[in-house]
């Protein structure tokens, strides 16, 4: 009787701690590209590009423009069309 509560007590530890890794990474590019996209003319397509970036590279650069020597990976990567992917 005891084995499946502690059986149910592990496995719903190993599904909360998983799902809380992924909702903060996702919040971790959520934010720095929210500040590297707030001064751009098209919010919506930064943020889109941003959040791909982040998600490849795990980082963004600071500021809102320049400073890609920060994360090589973020500036290195590049569209199908040869111009850089992230802004």
């Amino acid at each position: 009787m005891k084995f499946p509560v502690v059986q149910f007590f592990i496995i719903s530890l190993l599904v909360t701690s998983s799902l809380f890794m992924l909702s903060t990474a996702d919040s971790s590019c959520g934010g720095k590209c929210n500040v590297r996209c707030s001064k751009a003319g098209r919010q919506d397509r930064c943020l889109k590009y941003c959040n791909i970036c982040c998600e490849k590279c795990q980082c963004v650069p600071s500021g809102t423009y320049g400073h890609k020597d920060e994360c090589p990976c973020y500036r290195d990567m590049k569209s199908s069309k040869g111009t850089p992917k992230c802004p």
